[in-house]
């Protein structure tokens, strides 16, 4: 149901405020646009950094928070975007050096 999966949506996404609900224009690969519920970053929130590669990997690779571990979260992420057949460059290091990583503990 549209408004159950909304409300576990906002819960999520939303505990912080790191995050504002938008509707925006995305574009499809038929070039035709269509509107999507987003979830933007707030770059003035506390919560927004900018860390080199290497320092988000080393983050991702120890941290553990009330959802679990973070590996599994990259890892499930990088999993559905290629299910929908899309593919990210970075997200591909991310994982390898996150792997490379925690094999050396």
């Amino acid at each position: 149901d549209e408004t159950e999966v909304l409300v576990e949506l906002r819960a999520r996404e939303l505990i912080s405020s790191a995050y504002v609900e938008a509707t925006l224009q995305v574009l499809l690969d038929d070039g035709s646009e269509v509107p999507a519920l987003c979830y933007v970053v707030r770059r003035e929130h506390i919560q927004y950094c900018l860390f080199d590669r290497e320092t988000q990997a080393r983050m991702i690779a120890r941290a553990v928070g009330g959802r679990g571990r973070n590996t599994e979260y990259l890892y499930n992420t990088a999993a559905h975007l290629e299910q929908m057949g899309i593919e990210e460059d970075y997200l591909r290091w991310l994982i390898a050096r996150v792997r490379e990583m925690n094999v050396k503990k």
